[in-house]
């Protein structure tokens, strides 16, 4: 689905017009909506964050010490943007707040890329998150069945791991813990050759 713009610099109540059942997000001052993920996307996001939540947030069997959240509304400055999936750590957060939208930025946050999302996830919404000092971002891509890992150095996203297909990842900033990706993917990959 295209972006909807409008003349001028999006504010909130734009934001909050738009039909529940599309996903708004304002970046750089522009109004942009996508629609709900399908099933392949949808997968491998509730997986992921089965897995994060399981090992990280409530420490089950894992280290624990974080805080994981499934589409959080970050405020980051003019930007409001929904993650796929977002974490912080404990120490940078010690009692998560009740409160309908996140200003302080998230440690981690992963985008489920799509056809009609990989422009803006990659392009658009990575610096932002750059900027905002957020350590860690992961970018999966439920058909093609990958994960690349990115880490904050100098400022900007380094690629730190690609995994793809039936790896068993290990990637920072939860390497502590196994990933299956197979368990992510809704359709299985095709066979290494």
């Amino acid at each position: 689905m295209a972006a909807k713009t409008i003349e001028r610099p999006a504010t909130y109540d734009d934001l909050l017009r738009v039909p529940d059942h599309l996903v708004a997000e304002i970046v750089e001052g522009e109004l942009i909506t996508s629609p709900r993920p399908a099933t392949p996307h949808a997968r491998a996001v509730g997986q992921l964050f089965a897995w994060a939540s399981r090992n990280f947030d409530e420490g089950d069997g894992g280290p624990g010490g974080w805080w994981i959240v499934f589409e959080p509304e970050l405020h980051l400055g003019r930007d409001v943007l929904v993650p796929d999936i977002a974490g912080w750590r404990r120490e940078t957060l010690p009692v998560f707040p009740d409160v309908p939208a996140m200003t302080v930025a998230p440690d981690w946050v992963c985008e489920a890329i799509s056809h009609s999302t990989e422009r803006l996830d990659r392009y658009r919404k990575l610096p932002i998150y750059a900027r905002n000092r957020i350590e860690y971002a992961w970018i999966l891509n439920p058909l093609a069945w990958g994960l690349e890992v990115y880490k904050l150095l100098d400022d900007r996203y380094t690629l730190m791991a690609t995994c793809e297909g039936e790896d068993i990842a290990r990637a920072e900033p939860f390497e502590a813990c196994e990933l299956p990706l197979s368990r992510l993917w809704l359709t299985p990959p095709p066979p290494q050759s």
